[in-house]
């Protein structure tokens, strides 16, 4: 598939694969640092005497954040030709690098994570609810299949706007959709970008291997964010790419 035909896909339903587009060295940088963080994570739950920040949970599922700021060797993959040409095909020709994350799910009974769309979780936490639809690249540091809990999505929910989310106890989950419905299964091979839309719902299944499943997620504005009533900026707004040509390089 053409990056045309990529672009019109995730016009018209929310998403598009990108097969192969980090394979070889940008997949084993972000690989080579994805322990790391996740040992931060365990070490943050040990000085607080609990086994759950957040949306992370021990041993079982780990958003690590604002990785790019702590190993900036990641920002070669962030800032790399390779991202340029998804942003352009999905975003267009300006382009703010917005925020990144590991995600990992733990072997046999990793966490699922519920049905909801990026922007909610913005606004859930207090960003603003007027901002512009972003993008999010969800990049497989293993194969993401069924058994391991892939990506769900459904396609064309990005054109019906930001939706209620309500927050899950005992998960911490922002939920914008009930758990059985169905979604379509994107399985992705490792060094493949999965690009979708903030809007688009998608869940995550449990991880029943009995290997981690590694995600590196990164995440692109077409304008900088800004936090309602303080204007402070929101995240990272760094300039990524102006009239299609990338301004920033790593």
């Amino acid at each position: 598939m053409s990056f045309e035909q990529q672009s019109r896909q995730f016009a018209q339903q929310g998403f598009a694969l990108f097969p192969g587009l980090l394979a070889g060295a940008p997949l084993e940088l972000l690989r080579a640092e994805c322990d790391a963080f996740v040992a931060r994570e365990d070490a943050r739950m040990d000085a607080a005497g609990v086994d759950t920040i957040g949306i992370s949970h021990r041993g079982k599922r780990y958003f690590a954040n604002e990785c790019q700021r702590v190993a900036p060797q990641l920002r070669s993959v962030l800032f790399s030709e390779a991202m340029a040409d998804v942003c352009r095909a999905t975003l267009g020709p300006d382009v703010y690098f917005f925020f990144d994350q590991y995600v990992v799910k733990g072997p046999e009974g990793g966490m699922p994570f519920s049905w909801h769309q990026d922007s909610g979780y913005v606004v859930g936490n207090g960003g603003p609810a007027d901002h512009a639809p972003y993008l999010t690249c969800w990049c497989p540091l293993d194969d993401a299949t069924e058994e391991n809990g892939t990506v769900r999505l459904i396609p064309g929910s990005h054109k019906h706007g930001i939706i209620p989310h309500d927050r899950q106890q005992g998960s911490n989950d922002l939920v914008g959709a009930p758990a059985g419905t169905e979604g379509q299964i994107v399985e992705a091979k490792a060094g493949d970008v999965v690009a979708f839309s903030s809007l688009t719902l998608h869940a995550t299944g449990a991880n029943r291997s009995d290997k981690p499943r590694r995600v590196y997620l990164a995440q692109y504005t077409p304008e900088a964010m800004l936090d309602p009533g303080t204007k402070h900026l929101r995240r990272n707004a760094i300039a990524f790419l102006r009239y299609g040509e990338r301004v920033t390089t790593g």
